[in-house]
């Protein structure tokens, strides 16, 4: 099976999609357009919520091994479309600079803990392109002209999300189930929720469930689309669904910990 992306693609990727998600700015009418796949906030608060967020990681990445997060004040954002702009520009190289400076191994805080993702400079920058990659699409949707993500950081993305946002050793509080993705491209990933939490793997082919006794079901689409229903931007309905729909369910509504 193929590996996940290596650090230095991650890195130029991520300034790809910053550089698309500028784009996408600037062809803006206004920048307080709402969002439509965040209707709660505007143009402008989307590019300051991952402005923020890159120097902030930037800040986190450089402070290496940490047992909780440093106190980071992000300078604020302009209003004005260009020195927004600029400013998004310097913060997202803030973040590539700290993170190629760093490598992929060093440890660093980060806000998950018992998931299948390490505490290193690589996961993060590995989240991190996907927290560029869907708010460029948002940005796309907003100025009427969504592009899917390309296929790489698609069939990433999926990987990532399972590994970093739903494996976890918190207990799954419903009956043991198994989910499947199917990806198009040809890749497939099985989640496993039980007692002991969650945990997930790629497949090496898209095979059906083998335990009789759970709970199971699946779901088959683009990678941009399998990325895009774990962010929450499409539903179920843009899918092929097969087996108990309700797992899935269950998984949207789930929160670990809480």
């Amino acid at each position: 099976m193929e590996e996940t992306l290596g650090f230095a693609d991650l890195l130029r990727l991520m300034d790809e999609r910053s550089s698309a998600f500028r784009a996408a700015v600037a062809a803006a009418p206004s920048l307080d357009v709402q969002v439509p796949t965040c209707p709660e906030w505007t143009l402008f608060d989307l590019v300051r919520h991952l402005g923020e967020g890159r120097h902030r990681w930037a800040v986190t990445v450089a402070a290496g091994p940490a047992e909780a997060a440093p106190q980071v004040s992000a300078p604020a954002a302009p209003r004005e479309r260009a020195a927004l702009l600029a400013w998004f520009t310097v913060s997202t190289r803030e973040l590539l600079d700290a993170l190629r400076e760093a490598g992929p191994d060093r440890g660093c805080w980060t806000w998950w803990g018992p998931s299948q993702s390490p505490q290193t400079t690589g996961a993060v920058a590995r989240h991190q392109l996907q927290q560029v990659a869907v708010h460029t699409y948002d940005a796309q949707v907003t100025v009427g002209d969504p592009q899917p993500l390309p296929v790489a950081v698609a069939l990433d993305g999926v990987d990532e999300f399972l590994t970093t946002c739903v494996a976890t050793t918190f207990p799954w509080p419903h009956e043991p189930a198994v989910i499947d993705y199917h990806a198009v491209e040809g890749r497939s990933w099985r989640i496993w929720f039980s007692p002991d939490g969650a945990r997930t793997a790629r497949l090496p082919d898209p095979v059906a469930a083998e335990v009789p006794a759970v709970t199971w079901a699946s779901a088959r689409g683009t990678a941009h689309e399998l990325v895009m229903f774990c962010y929450g931007r499409i539903t179920m309905d843009s899918l092929r669904i097969e087996g108990d729909r309700r797992v899935f369910e269950q998984l949207i509504a789930w929160e670990p910990g809480t």
